[in-house]
């Protein structure tokens, strides 16, 4: 799912043929989109102060949640899919019940904009962003700041937590990418890796990666175990202004100021890329002890460019699989879905599960699945021929890559080698100013 200045929300169905629906309902920028963790519910935030949340089906059913008094930032769902987390340019953020689709409450600190708020892994913390240049740490039981991060040099854009809720990751205007502990309240890791402010980051489920979106147009994966960028990857005409890694961490997908939406493949499974680096840098460089994350560091380590990453260029390096105008199906926001009402009263207590246990819903589904079909019939292409072709373009990625590779390592090898003959003129010229 995406959201756009252009005031929609769109989602896309990415197999066999591309298909977009267009859900039309906030009357201003769309800022934020996730779905919840489940999948049967989709969350949007939007400059005209309102949280909506949707059943992705057909009929575009939705709620309104009003409680902002200015443009809203993000938004997101717990862990569980039991609530919501926004945040707004009213200086608050809010956690919002799904189930009872109300506000519960509100936290107040920051003295500026704020950006971005997130769940932690369990639940039980929040992080949140300002322009006000701090990072704060949130428990959502006492309803209070436990712990707070200032950032003299420029405001995070972005923040979240590590898969194992024991880091956070802020994304800064002052092109900085840094990792929290928020055990020991101690900086970890600070990258300065992007040429201009980094917009957005995005955590592999494995922990280990995180990938980084920047207005200089570019995205970084960075290997947190080593303490190093491994790529660097081109692709969007502008500035980036989102990223993020799909749940099983096999794909990710970009979206930039150029009106465009990027979808990745990893190759953290397919290659063992660490290794393909290592021996890149032994050519060239002796190996410094890495910054692991699990060894504490007693101060903050800057990390630089100092070790050169593969640059990935879709241009040349990567077949184009792209199609150039999928069928759009515009689908009006209808009256909102209704959820039932035997909750218990309590703020934060977890709620039974399953949300959208209705008729209504089922029905909304298999009428969407027909229409589904129905749009594969026109297209004229059989399933067999459009998994095959869907096959042929995963291999084709994975030689182009592989290719990508190789010409890393001649590149390196040539270039150890000229230096290897520099060496030898200068011995041989020396050895004759002797003689």
């Amino acid at each position: 799912a995406t959201s756009s200045l252009d005031r929609f929300l769109m989602v896309w169905k990415l197999k066999t043929q591309c298909r977009a629906y267009k859900f039309v309902g906030h009357v201003e920028a769309v800022t934020s989109v996730q779905f919840s963790p489940d999948g049967q519910l989709l969350a949007s935030a939007s400059q005209d102060r309102t949280v909506r949340l949707w059943i992705p089906c057909i009929h575009g059913e939705s709620s309104v949640l009003k409680g902002h008094t200015a443009s809203i930032c993000s938004v997101s769902f717990s862990h569980d899919g039991h609530f919501l987390v926004s945040a707004s340019n009213d200086k608050s953020i809010k956690i919002w019940s799904v189930r009872r689709q109300r506000l519960l409450f509100s936290l107040f600190q920051h003295t500026h904009w704020v950006r971005c708020a997130k769940f932690s892994p369990d639940g039980r913390l929040v992080a949140s962003c300002s322009e006000d240049k701090s990072v704060k740490i949130w428990d959502t039981r006492n309803k209070t700041c436990i712990d707070s991060f200032l950032d003299y040099g420029g405001f995070a854009n972005f923040v979240d937590f590590n898969p194992s809720g024991t880091c956070i990751a802020s994304a800064g205007s002052n092109h900085t990418v840094k990792l929290w502990d928020i055990r020991m309240n101690k900086l970890l890791q600070h990258y300065k890796v992007h040429r201009a402010g980094v917009n957005c980051v995005s955590f592999h489920p494995s922990g280990n990666y995180l990938i980084t979106a920047s207005t200089d147009g570019t995205l970084k994966i960075l290997d947190l175990l080593e303490g190093r960028l491994i790529y660097t990857l081109h692709g969007h005409k502008g500035p980036v202004l989102s990223v993020a890694f799909s749940k099983g961490g096999e794909k990710f997908a970009s979206g930039g100021a150029d009106a465009q939406v990027l979808l990745w493949k990893t190759n953290f499974d397919s290659f063992d890329y660490k290794e393909v680096l290592k021996h890149h840098i032994r050519r060239t460089h002796i190996d410094d002890p890495p910054h692991l994350l699990d060894i504490y560091p007693r101060s903050p380590h800057l990390h630089g460019e100092k070790l050169q990453s593969v640059e990935v260029n879709p241009t040349f390096d990567v077949t184009n699989t792209q199609t150039l105008d999928p069928p759009v199906i515009e689908i009006s926001s209808s009256s909102s879905f209704n959820t039932p009402d035997d909750v218990s009263s309590g703020d934060l207590q977890y709620p039974p599960s399953s949300v959208l246990a209705t008729s209504s819903k089922r029905k909304s589904e298999n009428e969407s699945e027909s229409a589904v079909h129905n749009v594969d019939k026109q297209t004229g292409i059989s399933p067999s021929l459009g998994n095959a072709l869907e096959h042929i373009v995963e291999q084709l990625d994975v030689l182009t890559l592989t290719i990508s590779i190789l010409e890393q390592r001649l590149t390196l090898t040539e270039d150890k080698l000229k230096e290897c003959l520099e060496n030898q003129q200068k011995m041989l010229h020396q050895g004759r100013q002797e003689e």
